[in-house]
């Protein structure tokens, strides 16, 4: 089943300092949740995103796994060139039913990752195959990329944001759920905010979906 875990205000933890480790920890500095890097060592951008407070760092080798139990995290990473103690690190954390994921050991792991297409982070498409071959994944992306980018268009993106305004504001004075869809769809599919849009003119256009949500007051 593919998801969309929201981390948002949730600890979580990467194993390792290396190149493997960045990757992770760049893929979660938009989530909004606490990172934490464990490890002896770690490479020039790591420490960069250490001295910015974007990540904390835990300077210790891994001896055991106590530092699960004190640290409490909602998931953990591990990157390290040690696959036995990858491997413990994801038993121990499947009996505390903590989420888990090794780079050495997608099979074990309670998920995978994807090569992700992303569109100004509004847009992200995914493409796995389940673990089983991470380099084809890559290859398959690059493909994908190439036809997507000439699918969607910057005004798809606008949509998105507008959506996003408009949305927070129909929760606040649509009461029902099936109205807030209706009204959300007629934002959307409206001409007018399509024109305006495509005219460079996206203030009045959020001031125009505005507008269609107070009618349904």
């Amino acid at each position: 089943m593919i998801i969309n875990l929201n981390l948002e205000n949730k600890k979580i933890i990467v194993i390792g300092g290396g190149s493997e480790a960045e990757k992770r920890i760049k893929s979660l500095l938009n989530e909004k949740c606490e990172i934490i890097v464990i490890s002896d060592s770690v490479n020039e951008t790591i420490s960069k995103l250490v001295k910015t407070k974007q990540v904390k760092l835990k300077k210790q080798k891994i001896e055991n796994m106590k530092f699960i139990s004190e640290l409490k995290p909602s998931l953990i990473i591990t990157t390290t060139n040690d696959k036995k103690i990858n491997q413990k690190i994801i038993n121990y954390s499947k009996k505390k039913k903590i989420i888990a994921y090794s780079s050495d050991n997608p099979e074990d792991s309670d998920f995978s990752n994807a090569a992700i297409i992303d569109f100004e982070k509004m847009i992200q498409i995914a493409i796995f195959t389940g673990g089983q071959s991470p380099v084809m994944s890559k290859k398959i992306k690059s493909k994908a990329e190439n036809v997507l980018k000439k699918v969607i268009s910057k005004e798809d993106i606008v949509q998105i944001k507008i959506q996003k305004i408009s949305r927070k504001l129909a929760k606040e004075i649509i009461p029902t759920q099936l109205e807030r869809k209706e009204c959300l769809k007629s934002i959307m599919n409206d001409n007018h905010i399509d024109q305006l849009i495509k005219d460079g003119q996206i203030k009045k256009a959020e001031k125009r979906a505005i507008e269609i949500l107070k009618t349904w007051k």
